[in-house]
């Protein structure tokens, strides 16, 4: 069995090359602006749909304000609940300017921070007004450019993830998943999680081909995901000039 040829060695390093570029282009922008701007507990609070949006979303305790804050590069522009299951809110956060000399002008796209699904201890009446905040935003959000499917590695897909998919898949979002915490499992494990979920996810129509394996705490996957996320909000053509 013969190695790559030189052209494909060449093709290889102009790739990464190229995603080198993208990701360190992706960071200079989330180090300018990154402002929260609202909180919406139902869609008639939600800001003018003037910007594409990005959202996140999973199951409570998953580490999705942790990871909002390694993509952000702030320690706490969303908060880490003590108590899972707490965020029953749409929160907005601005991402850079439309017009740099506007600085609390226009931004470029917004994350959103959707409420966190499965937590066993919520009240019926709240997960049911979280389902139907969440229908309807995914449904009715014509700036939704992508939704990211954060889904712990330790644990793999659950059937709230896959009811959040299928939901997805329903309302035509194009979603990516992202395995979160990924330094708290063995490699071993982790290769066959992913394998697993990337084999599932390939019969759901809006899901992305490409898993991202992330972990906040060492900071793990994030500069691709970041470049991921500028992508999706901004189309590729942003890291062309």
């Amino acid at each position: 069995m013969t190695g790559p040829t030189e052209e494909e060695l060449e093709q290889r390093a102009l790739e990464l090359k190229v995603q080198e570029l993208r990701e360190r282009k992706a960071s200079r922008l989330f180090s300018g602006r990154v402002d929260f701007l609202l909180s919406a507990p139902q869609l008639k609070f939600l800001p003018e749909p003037t910007v594409p949006e990005i959202a996140f979303c999973g199951r409570s305790n998953v580490g999705k304000s942790s990871l909002l804050n390694a993509l952000t590069g702030r320690k706490s522009i969303a908060r880490a609940s003590v108590t899972p299951g707490r965020t029953q809110e749409l929160n907005y956060f601005e991402i850079g300017m439309a017009d740099p000399n506007v600085p609390d002008g226009k931004s470029l796209f917004r994350l959103v921070d959707m409420p966190g699904y499965g937590f066993a201890k919520a009240p019926v009446k709240v997960v049911e007004r979280w389902k139907k905040l969440v229908r309807t935003y995914l449904r009715g959000r014509q700036v939704l450019a992508r939704n990211l499917v954060l889904v712990d590695s330790r644990h793999g897909l659950k059937e709230v993830d896959r009811e959040m998919m299928k939901m997805l898949d329903e309302a035509a979002v194009g979603y990516r998943i992202v395995l979160t915490k990924t330094d708290k499992i063995k490699a071993s494990e982790l290769e066959r999680v992913a394998n697993r979920i990337a084999d599932e996810s390939r019969k759901h129509p809006a899901a992305f081909p490409t898993l991202h394996l992330t972990s906040s705490e060492k900071g793990m996957g994030i500069e691709a995901l970041r470049a991921a996320v500028v992508e999706d909000a901004l189309g590729a053509s942003y890291f062309d000039n």
